[in-house]
């Protein structure tokens, strides 16, 4: 489906910034109840939109600057491809992914490096255990330390050395905004989402991070969710729906929500970002507005619910009930926030 983006709405920058000094509207997207007493909240904003871009559902206020954290991978992958980079699926899908840390995570992002004539000193990441609790506890029993190859945005640093390489760019600086690869996933990110960069800060893992909201981004998912295969927005789509183990791990969310509902495209971030894009082209984000990752999912499938993705897809995804004495006694829940346009 294409998006021209001459016909998107456009968000400047001193906007976006004005926005950005206050404290968003958010409100409450899920509940945690115990025998009927609701005992903690959730709260946040949320949109989703149809496939012509007009708003379909939305809470709190998704218009406010927010920082997309690792659902920007996506789309920084989209530029890396622009930029030349031609690697397998399975690494493609790798370099858009938290992963988990696994043996199949830590030899994928090796190998983007070896095809490149590169090693891990190339990287510019932070060092960092697995983050998959499982391959956490087994890289310990190893008796294995932090190292950049396990820290889980080690496929997306591999690749933009990579394409330094491509490009005769220097690797060494490649996290500086001012860099041509840098430079290149920025204004990559300003087409896909429609909108400029309200503030610029460093995610966790050492990349420039962009601000902008979830309006943007979820239209942006849209965008690639269903673009067509020969595309660089398909090929990135393609790559993470053959391969959602690559995206995250097994056991996590994301991966098991792209296995329970086909050519729907999945990617989590940090402080509570849930982005997801369907095939036909609509586009839904979710921000919790404490970061709390346990409140992503819920609200998630009920977005996805309201939109007509079939619920028993979804009954995987059902958070775990909330027990006393070892006995269910309540659950987290997505609250009663929707407005329909």
């Amino acid at each position: 489906m294409n998006h021209p983006k001459d016909t998107m709405p456009q968000v400047t920058a001193a906007a976006a910034a004005q926005t950005a000094q206050r404290t968003p509207n958010h409100v409450p997207l899920v509940e945690q109840t115990r025998d009927g007493l609701v005992e903690s909240i959730h709260y946040g904003s949320l949109i989703a939109l149809n496939a012509d871009g007009s708003s379909a559902i939305e809470a709190g206020e998704p218009d406010a600057p927010m920082y997309p954290r690792s659902s920007l991978k996506p789309l920084q992958a989209v530029a890396l491809l622009r930029a030349g980079l031609d690697i397998p699926q399975n690494l493609l899908a790798l370099t858009a992914a938290s992963h988990s840390g696994s043996k199949a995570h830590r030899d994928g992002a090796a190998e983007i490096l070896a095809l490149h004539g590169l090693t891990e000193a190339a990287l510019g990441n932070s060092t960092d255990l697995p983050y998959g609790v499982v391959e956490r506890e087994e890289w310990l029993r190893a008796g294995n330390g932090p190292t950049q190859l396990a820290q889980n945005c080690s496929g997306k640093h591999a690749s933009m050395t990579a394409v330094c390489v491509i490009n005769g760019w220097p690797v060494e600086g490649y996290l500086n905004p001012e860099h041509p690869l840098q430079v290149l996933v920025r204004d990559t990110i300003t087409e896909l989402t429609g909108e400029d960069a309200a503030a610029v800060s460093t995610d966790g893992c050492g990349t420039p991070l962009f601000a902008h909201t979830l309006h943007g981004m979820a239209r942006a998912y849209g965008r690639i969710a269903a673009a067509d295969q020969s595309t660089d927005e398909g090929k990135v789509a393609h790559a993470m729906r053959r391969f959602p183990e690559m995206v995250a791990g097994e056991g996590r969310d994301v991966t098991a929500l792209m296995r329970a509902v086909p050519g729907l495209l999945a990617k989590d971030g940090f402080e509570g970002l849930q982005l997801v894009g369907l095939p036909d082209g609509r586009g839904a984000a979710v921000k919790i507005s404490d970061g709390g990752d346990r409140a992503r999912m819920p609200v998630t499938v009920e977005v996805l619910r309201q939109l007509g993705v079939d619920g028993g897809s979804l009954d995987t995804l059902q958070s775990p009930p909330v027990l006393g004495g070892g006995h269910p006694v309540g659950e987290l829940r997505a609250a009663q926030f929707f407005s329909k346009n």
